[in-house]
């Protein structure tokens, strides 16, 4: 065989390997990191004493609402955080990761004030994640319902997932944890470690991807999700986005698609904690969803933006992540729907950063995770 014909079969062998093996295979991107120039911000702290703020939400008549984990919603105008508590909330159950979580919007909150929020409710069986909505007349909730039960509830006190989103059609995103019992997330029986898909009442959309199918979960969206606290909507595509925490490594970023299986726990790019031992079957498992980016070691991402604003005209579009393990923020910098660059800032400087968004006014707004947690502006250096 001459060196040619040799050179031929090898070229052929190789366009065959990339174009017919799995896309699990080549799709998922692991972490490089890059430390960014932290004076490129000025920090400006809004308030502070806040109670474990978990979330937030601007109102169109610039009052922002948070949730603080143990169990209270707060108002801050202008600045300055109203010392009581608005009232009107359910029963929550506030214990180790679960309390009062997320909150959001309706799209058209203008016409029908709806808010809604995702706290840990409690009751024979144990602990679980719930959804309720409301409207806020001065600082009480009225018209309170309950639009999501998880079930079924249990005993432990971790992985309660709790982000919520709208997309442009008005369905809204639930990201449940697999409650720390990993076989939960493969069965489509069990909310647990899952994106569940509403209408805005609470009702079931009919073309849910399980929706006629005995035994499962109708209000399932995708599974095998071990504990997302982070989910966002490309202002763009309008593509629902989410990142979850892995164990010892392998923390996700996920396109999130209808009816698919993002494999935890039977493929991750973690380990067992402390013994550093496999976790599954590996990486990579047909039918299973590689991650679109993954981190190795852990970030503990909690947060999640995709900056829209117009003070920082560098990062339109880029997605930003808080890091609660190492305490930074992470900018993502998308190409399609492959991360090309990712830059990391304030490393332990402000705390723990539970909550990022992307401020009415077009700075970015952190929320600090601790018993005085804090709201930080951060404003471009001149």
């Amino acid at each position: 065989m001459n060196i040619l014909l040799k050179r031929q079969i090898l070229s052929s062998f190789l366009i065959f390997s990339i174009l017919y093996s799995p896309i699990q295979s080549v799709f998922a991107q692991k972490s490089a990191h890059i430390t960014g120039k932290d004076d490129l911000f000025k920090l400006i702290t809004v308030t502070e004493g806040l109670e474990h703020p978990w979330g937030m939400v601007f109102l169109p008549d610039k009052r922002l609402l948070v949730t603080e984990r143990p169990g209270r919603l707060r108002i801050i105008h202008n600045g300055q955080l109203d010392p009581k508590p608005v009232t009107g909330l359910p029963d929550i159950k506030a214990s180790g990761q679960g309390g009062l979580l997320d909150i959001a919007l309706h799209p058209d909150y203008e016409q029908n004030q709806w808010i809604y929020f995702s706290y840990v409710s409690e009751n024979h069986n144990g602990m679980g994640t719930e959804v309720a909505r409301a409207k806020l007349i001065g600082k009480k909730l009225t018209e309170l319902q309950v639009i999501f039960t998880l079930a079924e509830k249990s005993d432990t006190s971790r992985h309660f997932g709790g982000r919520l989103l709208f997309d442009k059609a008005h369905y809204l995103y639930i990201s449940i944890g697999d409650r720390g019992n990993r076989p939960r997330a493969q069965k489509l029986s069990d909310h647990a470690g899952s994106m569940i898909r509403l209408h805005d009442n609470g009702r079931i959309p009919a073309d849910n991807p399980y929706v006629s199918r005995q035994g499962i979960k109708p209000e399932i969206f995708s599974y095998g999700h071990r504990n997302p606290q982070g989910i966002a909507l490309h202002p763009e595509t309008g593509e629902i986005w989410s990142h979850e925490h892995g164990p010892q490594g392998g923390d996700e970023l996920n396109l999130i698609k209808k009816g698919l299986n993002y494999g935890w726990p039977v493929i991750t790019y973690g380990v067992n904690y402390g013994i550093g031992t496999k976790i599954g079957e590996g990486t990579h498992k047909s039918g299973m969803q590689q991650p679109i980016y993954y981190w190795v070691p852990s970030i503990a991402p909690s947060g999640f933006t995709f900056y829209t604003g117009n003070k920082f005209p560098g990062w339109k579009n880029n997605l930003l992540v808080g890091s609660l393990k190492f305490q930074q923020l992470v900018r993502l910098k998308l190409k399609g729907k492959n991360i090309v660059y990712e830059e990391r800032f304030l490393t332990r400087k402000l705390g723990r950063i539970r909550d990022v968004k992307t401020g009415p006014d077009g700075y970015i707004y952190i929320l600090t995770d601790a018993r005085n947690g804090k709201l930080i502006r951060l404003e471009p250096k001149q």
